[in-house]
């Protein structure tokens, strides 16, 4: 296959993918890793792409539409929802973070009582204000219209000020070397201090967020403490996953 084919077949997967590891490209292509390398090497030069450590990310990546996700993959993520909902006890405070599957958990937390929640999520905040004698914390900031969230400066120093029980993070996607990843520098910031500013860490991550590339870097699984999914991770990120100190439960 000429270099110039080769380059066109791993440009398409790179879009159609909005992101993938080396590994995933040689499955498809069948050449080796070194030839990869320089291919995705020089579609970068060509600004066709972006290069990062270990694979590439579409120059148009984007989240889907909020409309999309929520009509992706939903029985994987109520049943995340589900799973990470019962970690948290009458009486907790926790951080909620926007997206399709922690608005799932914030569903299965209406059952709740006396929860201090604080979030950037204007849906999580509706539905669990005025609910069981619950406190709801909105943080302050620009509303994304994209996702109904809070981010910005506002949102981070309102944070800043609070430490809770538990954080409910979600993910962009979650990078082959284990990093947490978003598509906005306002989101991923707010997201990394979640990460700092609870005693219990929770990402919620479906299976079609394993071994993809965002933008933005959030911060390392290491940080976290349980990682719920509804699959088995594959076994390249299981190899990534194993010397964290982090326990990867699987909602069915």
């Amino acid at each position: 296959m000429l270099a110039e084919e080769r380059q066109k077949q791993i440009l398409s997967l790179v879009k159609s993918h909005r992101s993938m590891s080396i590994t995933d490209i040689q499955r498809n292509l069948n050449v080796s890793r070194e030839t990869i390398r320089r291919d995705l090497l020089a579609l970068a030069e060509q600004r066709k792409l972006r290069k990062t450590h270990g694979g590439a990310i579409s120059l148009e990546s984007q989240e889907p539409e909020m409309a999309v996700r929520q009509t992706t993959n939903v029985g994987g993520k109520r049943a995340i929802g589900l799973l990470a909902a019962s970690m948290i006890p009458d009486g907790a405070s926790v951080i909620l973070a926007g997206g399709t599957t922690i608005q799932s958990a914030a569903d299965a937390l209406q059952t709740r009582h006396s929860l201090t929640v604080f979030t950037n999520c204007i849906s999580s905040a509706q539905k669990l204000t005025g609910r069981n004698n619950n406190r709801i914390h909105l943080l302050g900031g620009e509303i994304q219209t994209q996702n109904q969230v809070c981010l910005g400066r506002d949102a981070t120093h309102m944070l800043s000020n609070y430490f809770a029980d538990f954080a409910l993070v979600g993910a962009g996607a979650i990078a082959p070397n284990g990093y947490l990843m978003d598509f906005s520098r306002e989101e991923a910031e707010l997201h990394s201090l979640m990460v700092r500013s609870a005693q219990t860490v929770i990402v919620l991550a479906d299976h079609q967020k394993f071994g993809r590339y965002a933008p933005v870097r959030v911060e390392a699984l290491d940080k976290a403490h349980y990682l719920v999914t509804d699959r088995e991770p594959s076994s390249d990120m299981a190899e990534v996953l194993s010397p964290l100190a982090i326990d990867v439960l699987i909602a069915s």
